[in-house]
């Protein structure tokens, strides 16, 4: 058999374009709102994701740690603090945000945060939050934690992730288009390199075949991805190894690449030789079941509403035991891999327009594995996919 070859595709995607003034704007008149509600005078911001959802600032810089970039929000000033290289960036274009610069690392950084908390609280008492919390840990720092702990009125700054959570549930429809692009990125690599895939190529092989094709398709970046094959032992969370793919191996995996900063976070399945009956019966019964229960997805649902639809029609189905390493059949998406709400049956999160669901359970059944994460934008009337959705026929490697 000859070794695959990758298509070079003749053009390439074009780099997301920045988030819009308005959009940031609202984004900020949001997360003010929230903040009122909370009573919460200032919100630092340390989480990467965070820092770029409010200020579309998504630079190279976040790769040192030494010289870190934070952020902070008052009912009136947002301030971005970053080392003086970051001057030359931050004046390449307009912002909405106020640079403050430090000269220093860590340490001269936490100064600069706490100093324009004292000056935009008017060194009075004030409620400080930052951006710890369930589903999101941005730069942790202990200086940061006492610096602000100090001059809290309580003395003791609190978590910021639920009026934060609250802004970043509801995408734009900007926002929805940015990860929908990021899931034909995804999609079409997984569809190119399982063409060229072979029985007996090396597990590593076919993982960095298709990261180099996810590049070569327009992702500006592709943090590693679970890639393998399987035969019954799957091991979602391991690395691609030198395992040789055999007849009968499922080959599973769930994506990392992003676009404008969203990642796709989808998973996809493949066979190695041609599938049995009851193979071919379960991957449609599956694949139907996931696509049903997302088309049912409305606006006014709970998430509790969601998962119970889910159980009635597992069990009509007869499909056998749900994966049930995880209490959940989806999740939320965004700028995040994962984001709240959770599709489980304890979260009566309220469905809302602007929703980015992912419907995903899974199903290991003798030695196969059937997973179809579809994902969908949640509109005024109903649901529109974001990726195409999974193919009627299973993919199969020769």
């Amino acid at each position: 058999m000859t070794q695959p070859q990758l298509e070079i595709p003749s053009i390439f995607r074009s780099p997301a374009p920045p988030v819009s003034e308005s959009e940031l704007r609202q984004r900020l008149a949001n997360i003010r709102r929230e903040m009122a509600n909370a009573k919460i005078d200032v919100i630092v911001l340390t989480d990467k994701k965070n820092v770029d959802y409010f200020t579309d600032y998504q630079e190279l810089s976040w790769d040192h740690k030494a010289r870190p970039i934070f952020a902070a929000i008052s009912s009136r000033d947002f301030a971005l603090f970053g080392s003086l290289g970051e001057a030359r960036t931050v004046e390449l274009r307009s912002r909405i945000f106020d640079p403050v610069y430090y000269n220093g690392y860590l340490d001269e950084a936490v100064i600069a945060v706490s100093n324009w908390v004292k000056d935009m609280t008017t060194g009075g008492a004030a409620h400080i939050a930052v951006d710890y919390g369930q589903d999101m840990f941005g730069r942790g720092s202990l200086g940061l934690v006492d610096a602000l702990s100090s001059i809290d009125a309580n003395g003791q700054v609190k978590s910021a992730a639920d009026p934060i959570w609250k802004v970043r549930l509801i995408k734009s429809r900007f926002e929805a288009d940015l990860n929908r692009t990021a899931y034909e990125i995804v999609n079409t690599a997984f569809d190119q390199t399982i063409e060229h895939a072979y029985i007996g190529m090396a597990e590593y092989e076919l993982y960095y075949l298709m990261q180099a094709q996810i590049y070569l398709n327009g992702a500006e970046s592709a943090e590693p991805i679970a890639m393998l094959f399987s035969k019954g032992d799957f091991a979602y969370g391991r690395t691609a190894k030198e395992r040789k793919l055999e007849a009968g191996h499922y080959v599973w995996t769930d994506f990392r690449a992003t676009y404008g900063g969203y990642p796709a976070d989808r998973n996809r399945i493949a066979r190695a030789g041609d599938p049995a009956d009851w193979e071919i019966r379960t991957y449609t019964a599956v694949r139907s079941l996931t696509l049903d229960l997302a088309n049912q997805i409305r606006p006014g649902m709970t998430c509790s509403d969601v998962y119970q639809n889910f159980d009635k029609m597992w069990r009509d189905a007869a499909l056998g035991t749900v994966y049930s390493a995880v209490s959940r059949i989806g999740h939320g998406g965004g700028l995040d891999v994962t984001e709240p709400p959770s599709l489980s049956r304890a979260d009566t999160t309220l469905i809302e327009p602007g929703m980015i669901l992912h419907i995903e359970p899974k199903l290991e059944r003798d030695g196969a594995v059937f997973q179809f994460e579809e994902v969908v934008f949640v509109t005024d009337s109903g649901i529109e996919f974001l990726s195409t959705p999974s193919p009627e026929i299973l993919p199969v490697i020769r």
